[in-house]
C-alpha cells in the first residue's frame, strides 16, 4: 500500500531546517518501521496542492496504528508542528510499491483519471483509497523522464508534477540518508 503525507509549511526563516529535520531525521526513522519498505519525499512544481509529498511503501493501516510508528516520530513534527499547513494523510490500494523517482525523473499525480498522463504519453498507475483522509478518492501515478517536454504551466486541473527531494530509501537494515540532487 501506498501512505501518502502531504503539507505545505508557513514559516520561510525555518523551512530549510525543517526541510532537513523531515529529509535527514524523520524519513530515515520512519523506514525503520517495522511494515515500511519505502520512503522518498517530493516538492510540488506545480501550484494548486501541497509544496511537499511523501510516499511510503507500506503493509497496511495497522502500521501506523502501532506503538513503533509512534516512538519513531509518526505524526510527529517536533517543534516545527505549528508551521505545517494544508496536512493531508492517505492510504492507497492498487500499488504495492511507491516507483523510485531518479535525479533525472519527476513524479507526475493525477486525481481526475489516467487520461492526462496518458496524453502526456506516460503509463499511469491507478491507486484507490482505503484509510485516512479517502480524498482524493482516486489517484495515478507515473514517473516522468526529465528530458521528457512537459508543460507543466498548462497541465490540467488535478494533474500536479512533483521533484525528488531525497532518493527512495528501502527497509533493508542498513538504512542511508541520500539527498536527491
Amino acid at each position: 500500500m501506498i501512505y501518502t503525507v502531504e503539507c505545505s509549511f508557513a514559516d520561510p526563516g525555518s523551512e530549510a531546517e525543517w526541510n532537513d529535520f523531515y529529509s535527514l531525521d524523520k524519513l530515515p526513522a520512519l523506514i525503520s518501521v517495522s511494515g515500511f519498505h519505502t520512503s522518498q519525499r517530493f516538492k510540488a512544481l506545480t501550484r494548486g496542492c501541497p509544496v511537499y509529498l511523501a510516499l511510503h511503501s507500506i503493509d497496511g493501516l495497522d502500521i501506523l496504528a502501532g506503538e513503533e510508528y509512534r516512538q519513531k516520530g509518526g505524526g510527529n513534527f517536533a517543534r516545527w508542528q505549528q508551521h505545517i499547513t494544508d496536512w493531508h494523510r492517505n492510504l492507497y490500494g492498487g500499488i504495492e510499491r511507491a516507483p523510485a523517482i531518479g535525479e533525472g525523473e519527476y513524479l507526475a499525480l493525477s486525481a481526475t483519471g489516467p487520461e492526462p498522463l496518458v496524453r502526456l504519453g506516460l503509463t499511469p498507475y491507478a491507486m484507490q483509497a482505503v484509510a485516512m483522509e479517502k480524498f482524493p478518492e482516486q489517484r495515478w501515478l507515473a514517473k516522468v523522464e526529465r528530458g521528457e517536454v512537459l508543460d507543466i504551466k498548462h497541465l490540467p486541473d488535478g494533474t500536479h508534477v512533483y521533484a525528488p527531494m531525497t532518493a527512495q530509501l528501502a527497509n533493508g537494515g542498513n538504512v542511508a540518508v541520500r539527498k536527491a540532487r
